[in-house]
């Protein structure tokens, strides 16, 4: 019943050179030209979210009189020199198989009986192209079907679900150098602290500003769809912690400046939000719950759902879940750090530090699985197609097999648990965990059964049936890690190669954190030198055959070769 506001126009100019045109009703017929060039224009009322008095036509007229006099030559060399300088920053070899100048669609069902490791290369950049082509400044952020929508009411609204698929369609941004892409990524969490903010104080009175599992152009952040999803409170931590991985990619100071108070902001709603469990007194979320997962807990049966008007089988409605703790863990951390490099706040940042420590820990059961929710509970659904409770193996940073080796194979049975097959952006989840644990060969396997069960033919990836870009950008990402890993303060080359690709191969422009970006190949699964080109200085870390590090220190701007034994 409310009156939409928001308004369009979109106009369509052809020029002929030879033949003739008509118009007969809404078609434009055009017959015996010797080429037709089609310019389309189209624009819409929308300034920001809180602003839509623009001027669709006058935006339409501006654009076409802008092209009027500019040949065809002409606006694809203008479009050339804003896409290729960030797409042409990388180069990824790989193996080719027998089919790999085949059509993509036969290579796919071909690729078991002749793997073609080719493809994987052909998918990272895919997923750049996505990304390069769905997210620039001055534009929204990526959503769920990117520019590749095709209808007026789109599978889940095209929007914004911050559960997993939103920070899943940025994973590979930074790593595959491409961090002006993340522009509207950090608008859009910038601007969720306004709604944020009163959400925080209305609903829960409580400072800061908080989000929960799903968003729009409207920058909306109260709980949605019901309390079973609605009490996910750390969409908005989650958020936070893109734009700390943006500043550790970019060591940019001033940037990070600029979104402090936003990640301040995160973590002062959490200090305020997190009570203490009955019995041990440790801080946790309450009421939380675990993405879209129904723990199996005595007295949770099925009941008729309202808002969806399905019967469920039960409710996720729980206190301190795995991801809701790890993804704090993380958010305290960057925040202490963040406020370290910056030089402020330090009563605050031992606050954060003191609630730390009193964070409830992540858990082992009896079954040898990380727990997902802290009572030990199992699911409803046998393999579920989240993951959330690994969320601190990948893409956080809670976990790892060197610094909790214990915690990294609790995640490992977890994954074995949950199995390789499920939705497109699932398997790529899996897909990037395999690889933090080390075992690319997994990772690739997953990645040929995605191609073949979850992908389109173009590599857009599926939901089920439903185009989604996020296990497109997921597998990018995937295929990344395999190839340089820096979460640990050290960059590892070729972490997580599967033997398929072991023989030779080379990558150029891929990025670490640090601000540093490598050039280097390998032979039999080896890399003897490496090329670092530091982007802010300080000192470059790189572990070599036998675990050894080496210790680079390095100038702003200055480039290093550096060989490995």
């Amino acid at each position: 019943g409310v009156k939409g506001q928001l308004r369009y126009e979109a106009r369509l100019k052809a020029r002929l050179h030879g033949g003739s045109m008509h118009s007969e009703g809404t078609d434009l017929v055009i017959e015996k030209a010797d080429t037709v060039e089609l310019l389309f224009c189209a624009a819409t009322n929308f300034i920001n979210y809180k602003d839509v008095s623009g001027d669709a036509h006058r935006r339409v007229e501006e654009g076409l009189q802008a092209v009027a006099g500019r040949s065809y030559d002409t606006l694809r060399q203008a479009h050339a020199g804003s896409y290729e300088p960030l797409f042409g920053r990388v180069r990824l070899r790989l193996p080719a198989g027998r089919q790999a100048y085949a059509p993509t669609d036969e290579r796919i069902r071909q690729d078991s009986a002749a793997p073609d490791p080719s493809l994987a290369a052909l998918a990272w950049q895919f997923g750049r192209y996505i990304l390069l082509s769905a997210s620039r400044s001055g534009g929204q952020a990526a959503n769920l079907q990117g520019l590749w929508n095709k209808d007026m009411n789109p599978m889940w609204d095209a929007k914004y679900t911050t559960n997993i698929n939103l920070q899943m369609a940025y994973w590979p941004a930074e790593e595959a150098n491409l961090q002006e892409c993340v522009a509207p990524l950090i608008q859009l969490v910038k601007e969720l602290t306004d709604e944020g903010g009163k959400v925080a104080r209305e609903h829960y009175g409580c400072r800061g500003w908080v989000f929960h599992q799903n968003t729009d152009l409207w920058r909306v952040a109260a709980p949605m769809d019901g309390p079973t999803l609605g009490t996910f409170t750390v969409g908005g931590a989650w958020l936070c912690t893109h734009l700390w991985e943006h500043y550790l990619y970019t060591m940019d100071t001033a940037y990070l400046r600029m979104v402090y108070p936003v990640i301040k902001g995160s973590v002062e709603f959490f200090l305020d939000y997190l009570v203490p469990a009955p019995g041990s007194g440790l801080l946790v979320t309450n009421p939380s719950t675990s993405p879209e997962n129904f723990p199996a807990r005595p007295g949770n049966g099925p009941y008729f759902d309202e808002v969806t008007g399905s019967i469920l089988p039960g409710t996720t409605i729980c206190a301190g879940s795995a991801i809701d703790m790890e993804i704090i863990t993380d958010l305290f951390n960057d925040y202490e750090r963040a406020a370290a490099v910056l030089g402020t706040d330090k009563e605050f940042a031992a606050e954060t530090a003191k609630a730390g420590a009193r964070l409830l820990q992540p858990a082992i059961g009896s079954d040898g699985l990380l727990q997902e929710w802290p009572e030990g509970w199992g699911q409803t659904e046998k393999q579920h197609r989240h993951l959330s409770p690994l969320y601190g193996l990948y893409p956080g940073g809670v976990f790892s097999i060197e610094r909790t080796p214990a915690l990294a194979e609790a995640c490992r049975k977890v994954l074995e648990q949950r199995g390789d097959l499920s939705s497109g952006w699932s398997r790529a989840w899996k897909a990037a965990c395999w690889t933090r644990l080390h075992d690319g060969n997994r990772a690739w396997r997953i990645f040929s059964s995605y191609l073949k069960e979850q992908a389109n033919p173009q590599l857009l990836a599926k939901c089920g049936a439903p185009m989604q870009i996020d296990g497109t950008m997921g597998m990018a990402a995937a295929i990344g890690e395999m190839l340089v890993q820096s979460q640990e303060g050290v960059i590892e080359l070729l972490p997580a190669l599967p033997d398929g690709w072991s023989s030779s191969g080379e990558v150029h422009g891929i990025a670490a954190r640090g601000a540093f970006v490598l050039d280097f190949q390998w032979t039999e699964g080896r890399v003897k030198m490496v090329t670092v080109h530091s982007g802010q200085g300080g000192m470059c870390r790189i572990r070599v055959s036998g675990g050894a590090v080496r210790e680079i220190p390095t100038v702003k701007g200055q480039t290093y070769i550096v060989h490995l034994k």
